[in-house]
């Protein structure tokens, strides 16, 4: 039997794209990145392929990546991408169009909103659904969001971080603001642009952040050496950068992730503040894998904190496990502002 004709769910991410098949499991985790031709339009490589063409490609080619801040900001190049994959998780048979639901970040406008769903009907779907990032987080961890009992899921992705309070299957008060892993990698550049005079690139960034980042003090010092162009010469340059420099150039996104945990505690109704400290706050996305950020949230607010056990495909999980539910969802769990499903 082959995928095409089964549900599937996708994490449509701004950094990488993870599909789900119905009775599968997470079958595809790919960068969410286009090369194309300029000249023919031609689409050249898409996922993993396109990724290592970032920063390094002819005149003639581009690498580019159709989602920004968690919404998508090409929308023929998504669409593109998208049908991409489904080929790849079809084995390119053709029987019957799925069924799909698709994450967004909870802040999303209604625009960007129908251009996530005709992506989906363009690349090939029979019904696209959408749910909320935070409650797809939240299945996906393991927590029974039916129940009424308070739980606050802070899922940190590539370009948006969404926190929100869930009970009774829905979302009590959520923030969700564009700073996130892209935004960790931004702070790397400027840093090494500030401090060393040394030009990294967006690769380079992301590997150090993965390698050495830091949120909280660490015990030990860690380095890694970074190769990049002396801004002084115009040539390469290899230099030596410790984890404490990581604490300090992530210092101001961080800050503001802290500041949105902080306001929606703040609007959280008594009752659930009492439930979420003693359910805690659990962390998702790939952005929380950050060393220590379990530890500092915990330090600032007082709520224990911990990190889902399997962070990066929480979400797909967590969309997956919400297709069994397709035939009888309700306003609460997809898409809680305002239930839509559109052929």
């Amino acid at each position: 039997m082959c995928a095409w004709g089964k549900d599937i769910g996708i994490d449509l991410g701004t950094a990488s794209v993870l599909v789900y098949v119905k009775g599968k499991g997470v079958v595809l985790n790919e960068p969410s990145v286009v090369a194309i031709d300029k000249n023919t339009g031609k689409l050249l490589k898409v996922g993993a392929d396109a990724q290592a063409m970032l920063g390094r490609t002819p005149g003639n080619i581009v690498a580019i990546r159709p989602l920004r801040e968690g919404v998508i900001s090409d929308y023929d190049m998504t669409e593109r991408m998208l049908k991409e994959f489904m080929r790849k998780v079809s084995g390119g048979s053709y029987f019957f169009k799925p069924r799909i639901i698709i994450c967004v970040p909870s802040g999303i406008t209604e625009v960007e909103e129908r251009a996530v769903v005709d992506a989906g009907i363009q690349a090939g779907a029979r019904r696209v659904y959408l749910i909320e990032e935070p409650v797809a987080a939240a299945i996906g961890a393991g927590i029974d969001i039916a129940l009424p009992d308070g739980h606050m899921v802070v899922d940190i992705g590539g370009g948006t971080s969404d926190i929100a309070v869930i009970s009774l299957s829905g979302v009590v008060e959520s923030a969700s603001i564009k700073v996130a892993g892209d935004q960790f990698n931004e702070a790397v550049v400027k840093y090494m642009r500030r401090k060393h005079n040394v030009l990294v690139g967006e690769r380079t960034a992301e590997q150090m952040k993965i390698e050495i980042g830091c949120v909280y003090p660490q015990e030990e010092d860690a380095s890694i050496d970074v190769k990049g162009r002396c801004l002084v010469t115009g040539l390469p340059k290899t230099i030596t950068v410790h984890s404490s420099e990581m604490l300090e150039a992530f210092e101001e996104p961080v800050e503001r992730i802290l500041e949105a945990i902080h306001s929606v505690l703040e609007r959280t109704p008594p009752e659930l503040v009492g439930d979420i400290s003693n359910n805690g706050i659990v962390m998702t996305g790939g952005g929380s894998l950050v060393d220590g950020f379990d530890r500092l949230i915990e330090a600032r607010t007082g709520i224990h904190t911990v990190v889902a056990e399997d962070a990066i495909s929480c979400v797909a999980e967590g969309t997956g496990k919400s297709l069994d539910s397709l035939n009888s969802m309700t306003d609460g769990t997809v898409n809680l502002s305002r239930r839509r499903q559109m052929n």
